[in-house]
């Protein structure tokens, strides 16, 4: 099964606050971790919102709103994506990520949707992606 492990922007993702070596070194040593595991398929950590845009969609309307965005516990400053046995396991990965700091935030987990969960098989330009 994949998951995404997501990491919750706070207040200093947002503003740009760089990470600190102390943090950099710890978040090296839990993707190594990962990596060793075998889990590890992708990883990567986001710059500000104000560095980003959001494509919305209204009908045959599409419009563009450059960051930065005002509701900051919703944004993501970074993710994993891993590949477990199960939703436990993605918990426990999660558990062990370093905390920023001792501050609070938040990581979210979610399972990553194969096609045969929507009930269709995928076309051939969708390409025969693996299923966990």
């Amino acid at each position: 099964m994949r998951f995404m492990v997501q990491v919750r922007a706070t207040e200093d993702t947002e503003a740009g606050v760089p990470p600190s070596a102390e943090l950099i070194r710890e978040m090296t040593r839990y993707n190594e971790e990962l990596a060793k595991a075998g889990v590890l398929l992708d990883g990567v950590g986001l710059l500000p919102s104000s560095r980003g845009a959001r494509v919305r969609f209204s009908g045959r309307n599409v419009t563009v709103v450059d960051g930065p965005f005002a509701e900051t516990k919703e944004l993501i400053a970074g993710y994993w994506v891993i590949e477990v046995a199960s939703k436990e396991e993605a918990v426990e990965w999660a558990r062990r990520v370093p905390n920023p700091g001792g501050d609070d935030f938040e990581i979210e987990v979610r399972q990553i949707a194969q096609f045969d969960e929507f009930g269709e098989e995928p076309t051939p330009e969708q390409g025969d992606r693996p299923r966990a």
